[in-house]
């Protein structure tokens, strides 16, 4: 896959992205800047997801915090949700 050539917010992912720890919006920068460039580095553990989100796709910030996200466009990204596991509820 080529690299990202533009990224898109859900309103919704910005608001919980505002109630994180600094530190984890400091790590989740980092990695939405390898994303760009390289989405499945192996870092970023990025993965398809099932069920009722089998359209959509996540990667790792850290152990326990990810970015869900679904491609819209050729190089488009919109990221959809951070957080916790749950965010797959």
């Amino acid at each position: 896959m080529a690299n990202i050539e533009s990224l898109e917010y859900s309103r919704h992912f910005l608001k919980k992205l505002s109630r994180l720890p600094r530190r984890i919006v400091e790590e989740a920068q980092k990695k939405e800047r390898l994303f760009v460039v390289e989405p499945f580095h192996s870092s970023l553990r990025t993965h398809k997801l099932h069920g009722k989100d089998q359209d959509m796709w996540a990667f790792w910030i850290d152990y326990r915090y990810r970015i869900k996200f679904t491609f819209t466009g050729e190089g488009t990204v919109l990221f959809l949700d951070i957080g916790f596991h749950d965010i797959y509820e």
